[in-house]
């Protein structure tokens, strides 16, 4: 038998670029690949791309550059860019940097294999459409391996809002939402082969609106039918859309044991004039009082959010407006940056903020939020949290895992062993994590 090619990917971003990573090994392990760690023995390397930070696509060709001299030693080596920079750039890729062999788009990876077999015949192949086909109807069963206690799901794609900094709409398409019976085929699966932890991923996730056996469901439906399936102990989602927080989904996570304690909600600013400069359809009272609305159904969840500081035409009034906002949420943990122009979003034509005034907003944006985020977790000290064991610590004896507020937790003289759910005292707080002791 002849050895198995091995396939090097590197996934930058976001949860659902992770997702999106294991399917494409998936649909490639088909095709007689195996993953390998290191792109020096790969005779295929993937680079799945993000293009939400500053200056994403230029950090992909620097990359790409770094592997001509690989290609130059290996001339059979294919080398191919996914995800969102392959869809923004297409044909630019290949003209900019020849040594790349195929170009797909988020929406088309389940063509993997037809594409990698026209690579091998000596084809340059690029795939930016937005097939009528279900990708996911497409792609093979996932393979029975063993997997780790926690798992990615994708339940839906896509963005409507066409916020004005955000290029989501344009490298994602248009909000789509897999069917139920899909969803829950794909968490039995993943059950079986021991995960007891999912987090359901979509660009704007609690927009689900997944087609069900009598109509379509809300994502809140989704969880309760997914609440069913034996062996589940978990349930989490991201991200979500303020303006997509619904009432059922509200009064789930005051009622479904198995949905965790922990929403990711972002509201990016906290001025109602930068909000609707944004094209963020809320204002910041509207998004206050639906965190009042979350916390009355669950007091004890820990809310997480993103801001962008220094967006097109941003004053100090307005940044203070945001810090306002942060003082009165008082978030768990939160996700800053400083705002950079995406080329063909509507704010990248602005007059854009001083660069120093925008540093300084961000570290006294950032200074805050690290405030909050220690004190939430120095609150933890003494309480009793489930936590769910992922892998052994750096020490002998100890293993790690996430809380129910999905806090690392790291327990010393520990017995138990991946995937394992045990009750746990926390007895102390670190920079980054808390240490606690098993109970009973």
């Amino acid at each position: 038998m002849s050895a198995p090619k091995k396939l090097f990917i590197k996934t930058y971003g976001c949860q659902m670029n992770v997702y999106d990573s294991e399917r494409m090994a998936e649909a490639l392990g088909g095709e007689g690949y195996v993953e390998t760690k290191s792109a020096d023995d790969a005779d295929m390397i993937l680079l799945n791309t993000c293009h939400i930070r500053e200056k994403a696509a230029e950090k992909v060709y620097s990359e790409l550059g770094r592997f001509k001299g690989l290609k130059a030693e290996k001339p059979d080596l294919k080398i191919g860019v996914a995800g969102c920079v392959a869809q923004a750039e297409g044909e630019e890729i290949m003209r900019r940097q020849p040594l790349v062999d195929l170009v797909v788009g988020p929406q088309s990876y389940h063509r993997l294999p037809e594409m990698e077999a026209k690579t091998r015949e000596g084809e340059k192949v690029l795939d930016t459409d937005f097939p009528e086909e279900d990708k996911f109807e497409k792609l093979k069963d996932r393979p029975k391996a063993k997997r780790g206690p926690t798992a990615f799901l994708t339940v839906q794609e896509g963005c409507d809002k066409f916020c004005a900094f955000c290029v989501v709409p344009y490298t994602r398409g248009a909000e789509v939402s897999r069917p139920a019976d899909r969803i829950l085929t794909e968490a039995r699966d993943l059950v079986e082969r021991g995960v007891r932890e999912i987090t359901l991923l979509g660009q704007n996730v609690n927009a689900y609106h997944g087609a069900g056996p009598n109509g379509d469901l809300t994502l809140a439906q989704l969880i309760w039918e997914l609440d069913k399936v034996d062996g589940l102990e978990r349930i989490r989602f991201t991200t979500s859309h303020p303006n997509d927080m619904q009432d059922d989904l509200i009064e789930a996570h005051g009622t479904c044991a198995k949905l965790m304690p922990y929403l990711h909600l972002p509201v990016q600013a906290g001025s109602d004039k930068i909000l609707k400069r944004m094209n963020r359809a809320h204002t910041a009272e509207s998004y206050l009082r639906l965190i009042e609305r979350i916390r009355a159904a669950r007091p004890d969840i820990l809310i997480s959010g993103d801001f962008i500081v220094g967006f097109p035409e941003e004053t100090e009034e307005d940044f203070q407006a945001t810090m306002d906002l942060v003082e009165e949420v008082k978030y768990g943990t939160a996700y800053s940056f400083k705002y950079s122009t995406r080329p063909g979003t509507p704010a990248a034509e602005r007059a854009q903020v001083d660069p120093a005034a925008a540093d300084d907003r961000l570290q006294r944006l950032q200074a805050l939020l690290t405030r909050q985020q220690r004190e939430v977790q120095d609150s933890m000290v003494g309480r009793e949290v489930g936590v769910l064991f992922e892998k052994p610590g750096r020490r002998p004896g100890q293993m790690v895992g996430k809380s129910d507020y999905l806090h690392a937790v790291h327990v010393a003289d520990c017995n138990r062993v991946p995937g394992d759910l045990a009750r746990v005292r926390i007895i102390s707080s670190g920079a980054n994590s808390l240490a606690g002791e098993l109970i009973g």
